[in-house]
């Protein structure tokens, strides 16, 4: 196995990469007459996009990512790009295109950035896919999106769970800083300070566990105490003006 594959391979124990695989075996096994739609949604930095990806790739499902700047025809593009299917010429004819491959292969969908979807008032064409497909569907977004939807009742009405993202926890901490900082031993209170200034994110831990890295590089440590770090941790908040240069 490369190096490559054993990294991806370790995201597996990750605690929101776990509760995505749970929703995304929910709405593939769920019950005849139940929706088939699901809501995985929480802060920046929780994990939620390496979840998708990761089940993408072990659950061979179809995954895009919204940008901002994407139309109705663009979105059909991605999605049948991802699905290995040249575009028809119309938006209507790739919506049927879409839905008729995910019917016949059962592949989930799962877009991620689906706020996106609402605030550009797209998110009815996703539910198009899903009632011509009745495949599992999964939107992936920020903490507001269950409440975003409410005001499409027609998609808010079909999903089988919602599902939060959790913050990252202490074991999570243990499971990147065994891919990220191998080898360089943490004592218990700088652990504990990487924890509280990360606050939850995933992403934030990440960062503060390469500033260590970097650390243990320069200086040659093969251990690093609260008492030998002097730098500031990665907490995700601005920095404050400078004076004199307001």
């Amino acid at each position: 196995m490369t190096q490559e594959a054993r990294l991806f391979n370790s995201f597996a124990p990750l605690r929101n990469v776990s509760a995505f695989l749970t929703l995304l075996k929910a709405v593939q096994n769920r019950g005849q007459g139940l929706p088939g739609m699901g809501t995985f949604y929480g802060p920046s930095g929780f994990g939620k996009s390496t979840a998708a990806i990761y089940a993408a790739n072990t659950a061979d499902a179809c995954l895009v990512q919204m940008k901002s700047v994407w139309t109705r025809k663009k979105l059909c593009e991605a999605i049948l790009s991802e699905l290995s299917l040249p575009p028809a010429a119309t938006v209507a004819n790739m919506v049927d295109q879409i839905s008729e491959q995910l019917a016949i292969t059962g592949t989930p969908l799962l877009i991620d950035e689906a706020d996106v979807l609402v605030a550009k008032k797209m998110v009815e064409i996703v539910r198009d896919i899903y009632e011509a497909s009745f495949a599992p569907v999964i939107l992936i977004g920020e903490e507001l999106l269950p409440q975003k939807l409410q005001r499409w009742e027609r998609v808010h009405g079909r999903m089988l769970r919602w599902v939060a993202a959790e913050p990252g926890n202490e074991r999570d901490f243990d499971l990147l800083k065994a891919m990220r900082c191998p080898g360089i031993e943490i004592d218990a209170g700088l652990r504990a300070q990487i924890l509280a200034q990360s606050r939850g994110s995933v992403r934030r831990m990440c960062i503060n566990l390469d500033l260590l890295r970097e650390h243990a590089e320069l200086t040659g440590a093969a251990a690093i105490a609260a008492g030998d770090w002097k730098g500031k941790f990665y907490t995700g908040e601005a920095p404050a003006p400078r004076r004199g240069l307001q």
